[in-house]
């Protein structure tokens, strides 16, 4: 079943909306298709974000000095 389109006012930056503008040109979709598609990708991170924050749960807290040595350690800084 179809999920009915809901109306926003959404403000954007003049430049933004002149890049989105012919962005949707270019690629003959709307501006809508074009935001929705940026915020469904947005909030998908979001969700792998939080999985993976939730999967890290019962890890142990390092301070920041413990941290800074293992990374000296590794060779990363």
């Amino acid at each position: 079943m179809a999920t009915e389109a809901k109306r926003v006012t959404v403000y954007f930056n003049p430049d933004i909306h002149k890049a989105l503008r012919l962005k949707a040109v270019e690629t003959s979709r709307t501006v809508s298709d074009l935001v929705n598609e940026a915020v469904r990708e947005a909030l998908a991170e979001d969700a792998e974000d939080i999985r993976a924050f939730d999967e890290r749960a019962d890890e142990p807290l390092i301070s920041y000095e413990e941290m800074i040595k293992r990374l000296k350690e590794d060779g990363r800084i």
